[in-house]
């Protein structure tokens, strides 16, 4: 029985001439203001006219692809199905089918779950598998927030960080672990979300034997309602005053540099770190390191074995 693995992630304009299409498309088909949109293209002038994320999700792709091999998964068929741009999670799907997958393991290069992100790209795989002629089974990877790959590789870039901190400051230094912040509404449904986070964080200062570490929030949609909290900004300012003297971000919840990493890190909160005079540095994203597609292969791997199972 012939089984497909989709990798499946956010997706980003391909050119700058693609961007109100994309923003329209995150935007469930409603096209933005013109402030909206000049907004978000000044974001991306700033971090270089285009975000890397495109070229970088194709390549951790690939690198998932020979992980799988590497685990004996030697005639998968891999590829690529992107939430907001092309190729699109339906176009990854109906690209299974035709080449006569008749299951489909999906996975999210994301490694907590919600309902409101995972949960979401596995229906959209899941209507497409339903209307493809042959009806795949889709099978997907829940969550992966723990496989040990993922976990030595947030270990090591942690350290990496903390010893870029200036020796005075090395103390105090508050190790931040942020994830992409969602709509409050999802914690009264019971959402995983927020605890996974935690886990991570957890797990990552237990085995560093962190002394001050906490959670926060980033990238908060621009929509009237609440959003999970604190935002890292606030937590920065929270922490300065009291008496902290260096910040590390560790973004545990991207895997990838783009824009909410390149700009609202790397712009935004190392511009807040200095007005508050604080030392700051955040950590190196995964892209495509051996570690992190190998979480993704290992988890991937579990589906497959439960798949073949049941």
């Amino acid at each position: 029985m012939t089984t497909g693995v989709l990798v499946m992630a956010y997706g980003t304009p391909a050119a700058p001439e693609d961007l109100e299409a994309y923003y329209t498309h995150i935007r469930r088909g409603r096209a933005p203001t013109p402030e909206l949109l000049a907004e978000l293209r000044g974001r991306y002038e700033a971090i270089g006219g285009l975000s890397p994320l495109m070229a970088i999700t194709r390549a951790q792709t690939d690198a998932v692809a020979r992980a799988l091999a590497d685990r004996g998964h030697r005639d998968l068929a891999v590829t690529l199905g992107m939430k907001h741009a092309p190729p699109f999670i339906e176009d990854g799907v109906a690209e299974l089918a035709e080449g006569g997958a008749q299951r489909i393991v999906g996975v999210v290069l994301a490694p907590h779950y919600s309902a409101f992100s995972v949960g979401e790209y596995g229906a959209r795989a899941q209507g497409a598998a339903e209307r493809a002629a042959t009806a795949p089974r889709v099978d997907i990877v829940r969550s992966w927030h723990r496989e040990a790959d993922y976990l030595d590789y947030l270990e090591r870039a942690v350290a990496d960080a903390l010893a870029s901190i200036p020796a005075g400051d090395a103390a105090s230094c508050h190790v931040l672990f942020t994830a992409h912040s969602l709509p409050e509404r999802i914690l009264g449904a019971g959402d995983p979300y927020p605890d996974e986070l935690r886990e991570t964080a957890g797990a990552i200062a237990a085995r560093l034997d962190l002394a001050h570490w906490s959670v926060a929030w980033q990238s908060a949609g621009r929509t009237s309602e609440k959003w999970i909290g604190p935002d890292v900004l606030d937590r920065m300012r929270e922490l300065a005053a009291e008496g902290t003297r260096a910040i590390v971000v560790c973004a545990a919840g991207f895997v990838s540099d783009h824009l909410e990493v390149l700009y609202d890190l790397d712009i935004e909160a190392a511009a807040e770190a200095k007005a508050l005079g604080i030392a700051f540095a955040r950590t190196a994203m995964p892209n495509a390191d051996p570690l992190l597609a190998g979480a993704v292969a290992s988890a991937v791997d579990a589906r497959l074995g439960a798949v073949a199972g049941g």
